[in-house]
């Protein structure tokens, strides 16, 4: 688990996009450098998020770590497209004595976005993002958490017929995340709130339990209009 509040921006070192030794099948594997100072307390096995991506450390000095790449992951986010010097969001996954000064993070990436706007707004910029994967806009609210590229981050703007949001970055944020380096067109990552989800799997399963139970309330419900409209 994670907060979203990026710890540093470390830069690709290597990117090897087969490498069954870390990550097993057509897996890719990642070196980072420049993470000194996240690494004082790395173990092997850790969790560390790249991009918002939870992976995990293979291997690991003073200055790099390496993680694998499963397919799944390369389907879902953008670090297939990483390549040697790319600067990269860390955060490492939270312990006991955390102050969540961001969200819940899961590190479990739903889908990829592309930026299709960036405009200053004083000393902040508005970003407008489109999701490749337009269902996903249903878990997105305004004022709402997102998580992009791992940053924690208020929800603007939503255009749920064009599956696109807006967020606002203030100035002391862009110097800490990789997202002001990049631009339009390039993908991000998305996580949106686990919240959102929750609360609609809970009611497609409800209604799914009432729908066929002769003693539910929405059954007798549906069938008293279906009856009236029969009767009319």
């Amino acid at each position: 688990m994670f907060t979203g509040i990026v710890e540093a921006i470390g830069e690709v070192k290597e990117y090897l996009s087969s490498d069954i030794s870390e990550a097993g099948g057509n897996g890719a594997s990642v070196t980072i450098k420049n993470a000194d100072s996240i690494l004082g307390d790395c173990h092997l096995g850790d969790s560390i998020a790249i991009n918002g991506t939870c992976l995990t450390v293979t291997r690991f000095d003073s200055d790099t770590f390496k993680v694998g790449i499963s397919d799944e992951t390369l389907r879902r986010t953008n670090l297939g497209l990483l390549s040697r010097g790319d600067k990269v969001n860390l955060e490492r996954a939270i312990s006991g004595n955390v102050r969540f000064g961001g969200h819940m993070v899961q590190g479990h990436i739903d889908t990829v976005a592309k930026i299709v706007d960036r405009q200053a707004d004083g000393n902040s910029i508005s970003f407008q993002f489109q999701l490749r994967d337009r269902e996903f806009i249903n878990y997105i609210v305004l004022k709402g958490f997102i998580a992009v590229d791992g940053t924690s981050l208020t929800v603007t703007d939503v255009d749920y017929r064009e599956a696109a949001f807006k967020i606002m970055m203030v100035a002391y944020t862009q110097n800490k995340v990789v997202l002001p380096k990049k631009r339009l067109g390039d993908l991000v990552n998305v996580e949106v709130d686990l919240t959102g989800k929750l609360i609609a799997r809970q009611v497609e399963l409800q209604l799914e339990g009432q729908a066929f139970n002769k003693n539910s309330t929405l059954y007798k419900l549906v069938s008293k209009i279906v009856d009236q409209k029969l009767a009319n």
